[in-house]
């Protein structure tokens, strides 16, 4: 029975883990970037957060719905002032810049709360829990994984059963002929960045109730998120929630053993995988996100983007 809840808690932990990567995989999904400042972003809100709950006395959870619209601004500005003039055929452009951009971010959270570790208070929430038959699970890691899944299922929404959602196939599969149809692939872009950053804090909301963070954790969040990506499949939402779940099963299952082997069990779950399936357990059919957009042409004569 002590296996069979270690799985259960692994399992909730890979929520978190989830909500870290989504962000990430969103926009790699869309930009093929990798953003190396993701991690610090993520924690950059949880510090949002904190002050606006500390300074407004708010519900955390309240902080978060005026978080959420201020990391959009955020996301929105840094692609449209910075990020997008690097996205193109090279890819070590965003690298450099994303790089000094976590530089940046980490030195200027030292700077304004210094290096003493933070948490969000979240009250009772904290110690809540409740039984399933002899196995107790937290409140706090069921309503994060829960949170984990609805993520995913309305970024699935957004992608298949939006005009938005078009525009960003569209750009995806080919920003040149979709800028032809209408779309301008700075705008998607920017917006996908900034859809990005809400996600962001509502990892950096879990985060920051669930443990201790300070200004420098930001890359060791980036590396849980980048190898869940990895494991799920590149351009793969569900794939990037299962691959969360994997490194979170890996880890309790080797702090099970010795408490030692923890974060290392994680990272050997990522390589075995790596080696066994190189392009993840859930590799996007057809273009590396899985979309497919052409041009049409209709009986009236107008062209239009076709993306499925």
């Amino acid at each position: 029975m002590i296996w069979v809840d270690t799985l259960v808690q692994g399992i909730l932990l890979g929520g978190l883990y989830a909500l870290f990567a989504a962000g990430l995989s969103l926009v790699f999904g869309i930009m093929r970037v990798v953003n190396l400042a993701h991690g610090d972003l993520i924690v950059m809100a949880a510090y949002l957060i904190l002050v606006l709950v500390t300074a407004l006395n708010l519900s955390p959870f309240v902080a978060l719905l005026l978080a959420a619209p201020l990391m959009f601004g955020v996301g929105w500005l840094l692609q449209q002032m910075v990020l997008n003039r690097t996205v193109g055929a090279d890819v070590l452009p965003p690298l450099l810049v994303t790089f000094g951009l976590s530089v940046v971010i980490q030195n200027a959270l030292l700077e304004g709360f210094n290096a003493d570790s933070r948490r969000i208070p979240a009250g009772s929430l904290e110690i809540a829990s409740f039984s399933v038959g002899p196995i107790t699970i937290g409140v706090m890691p069921a309503l994060t994984f829960a949170t984990a899944i609805l993520v995913t299922l309305a970024l699935q929404l957004i992608f298949y059963r939006t005009a938005l959602g078009r525009a960003f196939r569209a750009t995806s599969d080919d920003p040149d002929t979709a800028s032809l149809m209408g779309i301008r692939p700075g705008n998607i872009f920017a917006v996908a960045t900034g859809l990005g950053m809400v996600v962001a804090a509502i990892a950096a909301l879990y985060l920051g109730m669930r443990a201790n963070f300070d200004p420098t954790i930001g890359p060791a969040r980036l590396i849980y998120a980048f190898e869940a990506v990895i494991i799920g499949g590149m351009g793969s939402l569900w794939g990037t929630l299962i691959g969360g779940i994997v490194i979170g099963v890996a880890q309790t299952m080797g702090a099970a053993i010795n408490p030692e082997w923890q974060i290392l069990s994680g990272h050997l779950a990522f390589l075995v995988i790596l080696l066994v399936r190189p392009r993840g357990l859930f590799p996007a059919g057809g273009a590396e996100c899985g979309f497919v957009c052409k041009p049409v042409t209709d009986q009236a004569g107008s062209s239009r983007l076709r993306c499925w």
